[in-house]
């Protein structure tokens, strides 16, 4: 079971940089995931038997490349890689020092920002070649069937192998044009490990990746406010990590969590660069939901919370970056100012314009939670009961049938 669990590690840890290393050296996407694959698959079946090596990415990135040198030598397209492959295709059992090859992910990022390549399709091909998620929870995350998700993305990566855009950053003046895509998957990598977090620690490390992405993004691109817009947005978020679960690991919502949980040095991280964007006098969406995010850090220091204050936020964000959740959030501020009659009314109202919030969780929760204000018992436990199903979190699936059954009659 070691060698198993040993390689299910390297595979969250290290595909994004691995997949990314290999594709500086034989410019195909596809090629490197199909070889890297076949040395995880390899390590499955050796290292529960030989041992886990004393360099265990070392050792996949040497049987990937040698999947690749067989390839090549098959393939006359990939004829021109194999100079470059055997020079540094050593054997995986020597028992050598760890391996040092460069981080290439930023630069793999930005290559699946290539303005050649479909923008809609830029951020899935991210998430699934960076970050190593599979197609149907990116189709998830994008609201589109897994089939076509998964074809969309194969074609992507054959239109960079076809059209040999380079693997290479590409020049200052070009860097701002990508980096909002650049951006947007690093935020949806980190919102879908937010997510699904489990016991695994598979999504903790998925958020962790991505928080490391932002700050290489911030410290690449000083100029652009956005950048570091996202950085202060995910340290706020990662402040507030430790106190999500409760000593048995129920959910704690953000409203009912002890600000003596958060950890004050991201908070105070996220404010200077908060700061720092904000002097640029671009405001942006990730600089408005870092905002969003900074004044509930405040109740640390306050004790409360500036409702007007957030309404305003919502407002400037959802004028500059409509979105749904966005929108079903600003509600639930509204119903702590106007209370939640009126919330209701603008819930229901929403619903009819976007009938697809109608598979939406957080509506489902939040109409749930002002029914219950209000009093409408047996209708607030049917829309618990439709939250629960709707939500992927186990402990939010806990958390929302406590509060239902709270609700029941006597």
């Amino acid at each position: 079971m070691e060698g198993r669990r040993a390689a299910e590690l390297a595979a969250r840890q290290s595909f994004g940089k691995l997949v990314a290393w290999l594709t500086a050296r034989c410019g195909d996407v596809a090629a490197a995931e199909d070889a890297l694959g076949d040395a995880f698959l390899a390590a499955l079946r050796r290292w529960p038997v030989e041992g886990v090596p004393r360099a265990p990415e070392a050792w996949l990135l040497v049987v990937a490349r040698r999947r690749l040198i067989d390839r090549a030598r098959r393939d006359r397209t990939l004829e021109q890689l194999l100079p470059e492959l055997d020079a540094v295709a050593t054997d995986p059992d020597t028992p050598e020092p760890p391996m040092a090859f460069p981080d290439e992910r930023l630069r793999l990022l930005f290559l699946c920002a290539h303005p050649a390549i479909d923008p809609g399709i830029q951020a899935p091909l991210m998430l699934q070649t960076v970050l190593g998620l599979t197609a149907g929870r990116i189709a998830a995350a994008f609201l589109v069937a897994p089939a076509t998700m998964g074809q969309r993305l194969v074609r992507a990566k054959a239109k960079i192998r076809d059209a040999g855009i380079p693997f290479v950053l590409p020049g200052a003046e070009a860097l701002p044009a990508r980096s909002a895509a650049v951006l947007q998957a690093i935020y949806a990598a980190y919102t879908s490990g937010w997510n699904g977090e489990g016991d695994d620690g598979r999504d903790r490390g998925l958020t962790r990746e991505a928080v490391l992405l932002a700050r290489l993004c911030a410290a690449l691109l000083p100029e652009e406010p956005e950048a570091a817009g996202l950085l202060a947005l995910l340290l706020h978020c990662e402040a507030r990590h430790g106190a999500r679960r409760a000593a048995d690991g129920s959910y704690v919502p953000l409203l009912e969590q002890e600000p003596g949980q958060w950890d004050a040095a991201l908070i105070a991280e996220a404010e200077v660069v908060l700061t720092q964007a904000s002097r640029a006098g671009k405001p942006g969406r990730f600089q408005l939901e870092a905002a969003i995010q900074s004044l509930h850090a405040h109740r640390a220091v306050s004790g409360r919370v500036d409702w007007p204050a957030l309404l305003g936020l919502y407002d400037a964000l959802l004028a500059l970056a409509p979105s749904a959740g966005g929108r079903v959030s600003r509600i639930a501020v509204l119903a702590e100012l106007a209370g939640p009659a009126r919330a209701l009314v603008e819930l229901g109202a929403l619903a009819a314009a976007e009938p697809g919030l109608r598979e939406h969780q957080p509506w489902w929760a939040l109409r749930a939670h002002l029914l219950q204000r209000t009093g409408r018992a047996a209708e607030a436990q049917q829309a618990y009961r439709r939250a629960v199903a709707l939500a992927d979190d186990p402990a939010v699936r806990a958390f929302l049938a406590h509060r239902a059954g709270a609700d029941r009659p006597g």
